[in-house]
């Protein structure tokens, strides 16, 4: 069985928490990383301690779990090194040989394009520069790296050989639909398509093998850096709900807006979406912090995630209350 995850407004939403949920509690037996590469940063809060991970699978913390990632993700050795060390990843983590490798004049180039980094607001890791020498054929590719010798693998191979012995695989997206090179709000854009599509692409898997797409929202969606952004609040209205956050790889403010049911239904239709997760629910009424029964949310909070699931005529399955990975509220043998 195949599952993806992908986020459904500008990144942000949360897709790293619901990810290691999921792993944790359906016990995959392969968690790979589709999306573009270190440009987005997934944040994990398990058993107390923070981990912001930017190309390691988001569930890791499931620890029987083949990890890999597909050739369709760009990576920078010095930042997957780091992370494979100080996850102790060494032993059950794989790179496809065809994954692009970012190279230092990627990111230098990154930053210092006036169009990339300051009208565009690029997160500066290399991404786009990378992505146009894959394009022209020139790009290096993780093959050529001898310190990634120990983990190179054939991801597809890997994966479709596990779908036919019956395994459950998950794969895990990043950044958001609102960010797709084609679907997105171009020119603000990231460097390539963002849904779930790709990201079974990415990783070499065909349609007819995904049986669950879940897109995550944001009960109010997040933003960093420019472009448009329709519901956008001013940053003393966020705060006066106590919604205060940072980019999890740049470190900049992020921009708050209310939740746009346009948006979530563009980015249901084309995902294809099975199932809706909603993160942030205790934005929506603090007294939902924490809480893990749908009976014990407030009659508020309800009504919200009732009118997301007319909207998109899709079941809402999963909400996140908080900011730990046990924070959810569990509907699926419910609704499914």
């Amino acid at each position: 069985m195949v599952v993806i995850i992908v986020g459904g407004q500008w990144g942000d939403e949360g897709k790293g928490k619901i990810v290691s949920y999921l792993c944790l509690h359906d016990k995959p037996d392969i968690i790979a990383r589709a999306g573009v590469g270190p440009n987005a940063g997934h944040t994990v809060t398990y058993k107390g301690k923070k981990y912001g991970v930017r190309l390691a699978p988001s569930g890791f913390v499931y620890e029987k779990a083949r990890l890999l990632i597909g050739a369709g993700v760009l990576i920078n050795p010095e930042v997957l090194l780091k992370e494979i060390e100080e996850l102790g990843l060494e032993k059950r983590i794989g790179v496809d040989y065809r994954c692009g490798v970012i190279e230092e004049k990627h990111i230098k180039e990154d930053i210092s394009s006036v169009h990339l980094s300051r009208r565009i607001g690029s997160t500066g890791t290399g991404c786009g520069p990378a992505n146009m020498e894959r394009a022209k054929r020139t790009l290096k590719l993780a093959k050529e790296i001898k310190e990634l010798e120990p983990y190179l693998t054939d991801v597809p191979l890997e994966i479709n050989q596990s779908i036919s012995q019956g395994k459950k695989i998950f794969i895990e997206g990043s950044q958001g639909f609102g960010l797709s090179l084609y679907y997105g709000t171009y020119p603000y854009v990231t460097s390539k398509d963002t849904t779930a599509g790709t990201a079974a692409v990415d990783v070499g898997v065909g349609p007819r093998k995904v049986k669950e797409v879940i897109v995550v929202f944001k009960s109010f969606p997040s933003r960093v850096g420019s472009g448009p952004f329709p519901t956008e609040i001013s940053r003393e209205e966020a705060e006066k709900l106590g919604i205060v956050e940072y980019g999890t790889v740049t470190g900049r403010r992020r921009r708050t807006g209310l939740f746009d049911f346009e948006l979530a239904k563009y980015a249901t239709m084309i995902n294809s979406a099975s199932q809706v997760a909603i993160t942030c629910m205790d934005y929506i009424d603090k007294n939902c912090r924490g809480v893990k029964s749908y009976d014990k949310l407030s009659d508020k909070a309800k009504e919200f995630v009732e009118k997301v699931e007319k909207e998109l005529s899709t079941p809402v399955t999963l909400i996140s209350t908080g900011p730990d990975i046990e924070d959810i509220i569990d509907l699926r043998e419910e609704k499914l």
